[in-house]
């Protein structure tokens, strides 16, 4: 029978068990070894059957158990000693308060995911869980953030295998009393809610949920509320479902109805309200719109607001592609805003300008979620070095007349949160090296350029470490892979084989992540004799688990995950290649302690960080990779292996996939299993586990998220929240009033001579010219531009490279046509060709760039032409 209705009761504890409810609730548990083991404690079957879920575990103790634990004076003890650490971490100062006084007051930082643990399946993939590592570091730094996203009812899909090994998906329904949540309430117990307008005289209601992340608050905004219709209602049913419109209402909730569920939980907390609003992907962009309305509430006209706005906004892009991106069709949006619906009293138009492609190729009647998080925010950032370059070519468009170098959108090379991911195991070796304490401080705050530590663990250790890793990966692997065989309709006889699959003594490679076409999951099959020969080569093998999740619309990435299982169903090779289906967390968290060689084979340039290898770093396992995302930057051959790439114009992809392929499997046979399988005088591996100790030591302290939210902190937060006291309702208007009266007289703006104290075309290195430039400034004076000189070596299309950017000075009054004169310095700095050009800036001190309003005024062809500006 099925019940008509369902009640969530919570278990009444003992007095002197009253603290574990409140370590429960907040989920610094799910990267806090001593709360896990007390919990394990509590009931080690349940613990385990709860899927180390302590809200879960609570709800299932029975009486009689939890009466004896009050008895317990040992267990008491270690309640009491594990509650007063949690006391401490969320009340001393940290990092954070040990820094200057110029550090924002507090951060809103919103995310349409967030991946902080396995009993909160709020996540698809990489953006959720660098949200959730963002949340973690930034609590364990002492930074004051609060974290703003959706409760999706069904969070993402789970995944499970047909027999023939097609995808299938399962929405389980989640309840929020079962989650580690609380309801935030108003003074008289009423739950919070904010609403939007919609078209028609409807509206959209959402009560706000608060998780706690160790000391940052994450509010999770809710749709399914009695008082909205049924429509209404499944707005946040599931993350990344549904067609356009139902997209643009979470997307709307998320970035308006996030920023007034931040200041309903201000205003009730008192917690100190954001100077910054960090815009994770485009998704949330909206928030920057609901923050203009508040300006303009206040006082101020659309342009001062959105110049109040942006000074205080940082917005990061991890999307490679423009395919990546949300994009709206303009009428959908327009019917959603203005005097029938959302933000009444705001101008459509002005609205709908704001995510408009106006840029070559760019679709006029789409509106670009990624464009209007440009513009809405002053400081903006790719995921790392590479990608912050894909990024600015990607976006140059915004930015007319200024080469993709000077594009502003910097990087921030994403980093993972150490506590989560690190084994216990390797936790426990770290400690006995350097002490509890300053392994906690090292994993979490970073800082340093090196763990030292690393070279003093023997040889022996290492490798008994690395093996009883990869032991405890074969069991889990099994375990998982009979669950998923009988969910595929095999009975317990069929399954004996699986007690044979993969061996602790084998080199094992994880290859584990979503599966977009760019990614590449396949590209192991591409020659299969070749991998079978890998697999089963009698002194060397190699063992192979594969996980990952298509998208539930994208049968061509189902296609490519029933090639996989297909060929691991195969009889002659399954004991060595597995597909583990329902990739999340809890797999992920085992997965990559256990393997020697984590493997990444995208096309480059699409992986935008791929934070995956850097995890597997932090347990000892050696990356093989493609040379994209973060592995471009830090890759050295001390620690791993960079797969050769064949990205140049013009490769057919099919033709490039066989190069990267057989580069793959050589790199295997030649490289990787000789080294892994070479024994040294003492039996063991001595070049691997050097390896291993060099990918500890240098690359460990690197791939931190504490050292991702440091400079976060220092080069994107601060710097924003310095901009936002900058600019009062007042300097506000003056600042748009000028960009105003800039961009109406711009097109006076013109270099008129230019001309330089050389005589010949040649000179030597270390020579400096006069440089004389007459510039015709229109209705603006020098207060409003800058006149530069660019210089630098230049190639065969005299384009300058490594340009150098140098203010001339005006010298007197303008002449009688209104010219004004500069002159300066020109260095000959570089041997070579090398050649100089001149160019006109907007400059104002509250301008973030120079390149921020998008105008350049540089010389015509026919002053070129002219000046003869190339010196050889």
């Amino acid at each position: 029978m099925k019940a008509i209705r369902r009640f969530t009761v919570r278990p009444v504890l003992p007095e002197p068990l009253r603290p574990l409810s409140d370590l429960a609730r907040n989920l610094r548990w799910s990267w806090h070894a001593e709360t896990r083991d007390l919990f394990q404690a509590v009931d080690p079957e349940r613990w385990a059957a709860s899927g180390g879920d302590p809200v879960r575990l609570l709800g299932g103790v029975p009486p009689a158990r939890l009466a004896e634990l009050a008895e317990d004076r040992r267990f008491l003890r270690r309640l009491a000693a594990v509650e007063g650490d949690l006391h401490d971490y969320l009340t001393g100062d940290r990092w954070y308060q040990a820094q200057t006084d110029d550090l924002p007051r507090a951060i809103a930082y919103f995310s349409p995911e967030f991946g902080i643990t396995a009993a909160l399946p709020q996540y698809s993939g990489g953006l959720g869980i660098l949200a959730g590592d963002h949340l973690k570091a930034a609590s364990d730094l002492g930074v004051p953030l609060i974290g703003v996203g959706l409760l999706y009812r069904h969070g993402y899909f789970r995944q499970s295998l047909s027999r023939d090994g097609w995808q299938q998906e399962h929405y389980p329904v989640l309840d929020p009393n079962e989650l580690p949540l609380a309801l935030l309430k108003e003074a008289d117990g009423s739950p919070a809610q904010v609403a939007l307008a919609l078209p028609g005289g409807k509206s959209l209601r959402a009560r706000i949920w608060l998780a706690r992340v160790g000391r940052v608050p994450l509010l999770m905004l809710d749709s399914d509320v009695e008082e909205n219709d049924l429509g209404e209602r499944g707005v946040t049913d599931r993350l990344y479902g549904g067609g356009s419109e139902h997209r643009l209402l979470q997307e709307m909730l998320l970035g308006i109805g996030g920023v007034r569920a931040v200041r309903a939980y201000c205003r009730l907390t008192g917690h100190p309200e954001p100077e910054v609003f960090h815009t994770n992907e485009g998704h949330a962009g909206f928030l920057g719109l609901e923050r203009i309305a508040e300006a303009c509430a206040q006082g101020l006209d659309f342009d001062s607001a959105l110049e109040a706005v942006r000074a205080g906004t940082v917005f990061t892009t991890h999307t490679p592609v423009p395919a990546g991106i949300d994009r709206f069709d303009r009428e959908l949006v327009a019917r959603h805003f203005g005097p029938d619906a959302e933000l009444p009293r705001m101008d459509v138009e002005r609205i709908l300008r704001l995510g408009m492609e106006t840029y070559p190729g760019g679709e006029p009647n789409l509106f670009n979620m990624a464009v209007m998080g440009l513009r809405l925010a002053q400081r903006a950032n790719g995921v790392s070095l590479l990608h912050g370059q894909v990024s600015r070519e990607m976006f140059a468009g915004l930015w007319p007349g200024f080469d993709p170098e000077e594009v502003p959108i910097t990087s921030v090379t994403n980093g993972v949160h150490a506590p989560t991911w690190v084994a216990p195991e390797v936790l426990r070796l770290g400690a006995r090296q350097i002490g509890p304490q300053r392994t906690e401080d090292a994993l979490a705050v970073g800082g340093s350029e090196r763990w030292d530590a690393a070279a003093d663990i023997s040889d022996q250790d290492v490798w008994e470490l690395r093996r009883s890793l990869r032991e405890q990966l074969v069991t889990e692997v099994r375990e998982r892979l009979r669950a998923a065989w009988r969910q595929r309709g095999a009975g317990t006889a069929e399954l004996g084989w699986i007690d044979g699959v993969l061996d602790p003594d084998v080199l094992t490679i994880g290859f584990a992540r979503r599966v977009p076409s760019y990614k590449r999951l396949t590209l192991m099959l591409r020659d299969r004799d070749r991998l079978m020969e890998l697999l089963l080569h009698p002194e060397r093998p190699v063992q192979i688990v594969v996980a990952g999740k298509a998208h539930p619309a994208d049968d061509g990435g189902k296609r490519l995950v029933q090639e996989l299982v297909r060929f691991a169903d195969d009889p002659r090779v399954r004991h060595r290649i597995v597909f583990l289906p329902d990739y999340g967390m809890a797999m992920a968290q085992k997965l990559y302690p256990g393997c020697d060689i984590w493997l990444n084979n995208p096309l480059r340039p699409l992986e935008a960080c791929g934070t995956s290898g850097m995890k597997a770093a932090l347990n000892g396992c050696l990356n093989l990779s493609v040379l994209d995302g973060w592995w471009d930057e830090w890759f050295q051959p001390d620690f791993g292996w960079a797969i050769p790439t064949a990205d140049g114009v013009g490769t057919d992809p099919d033709r490039r996939d066989d190069i990267e392929a057989a580069a793959l499997y050589d790199l295997l046979e030649q490289r990787v299993t000789p080294r892994f399988y070479e024994r040294g005088p003492g039996g063991l591996p001595d070049r691997w586990i050097e390896m291993v100790r060099q990918t500890l030591s240098l690359l460990g302290p690197k791939v931190l998220a504490g050292r991702m939210v440091r400079e976060y902190v220092e080069r994107l937060y601060t710097p924003a929240a310095l901009a936002h006291r900058s600019l009062d309702p007042d300097a506000a208007r003056d600042l748009a009033e000028w960009k105003a009266r800039v961009r109406a007289a711009w097109p006076a703006v013109t270099v008129d001579h230019v001309e330089t104290s050389a005589v010949t075309a040649t000179a030597e290195l270390g020579t400096t010219l006069g440089l004389r430039v007459r510039v015709g400034l229109g209705d603006l004076g020098p207060d409003d531009v800058e006149v530069q000189a660019v210089s630098g070596r230049v190639d065969e299309e005299d384009r300058i490279a490594d340009a150098t950017a140098v203010p001339l000075k005006p010298v007197g009054a303008p002449d009688q046509e209104g010219r004004w004169v500069y002159e300066g310095p020109l260095s000959l700095d570089r041997t070579g060709p090398f050649g100089y050009t001149v160019r006109i800036l907007p400059a104002h001190p509250l301008l973030a760039s120079g390149a921020e309003l998008g105008l350049v005024a540089v010389p015509s062809q026919e002053l070129v032409a002219a000046a003869g500006l190339l010196m050889r």
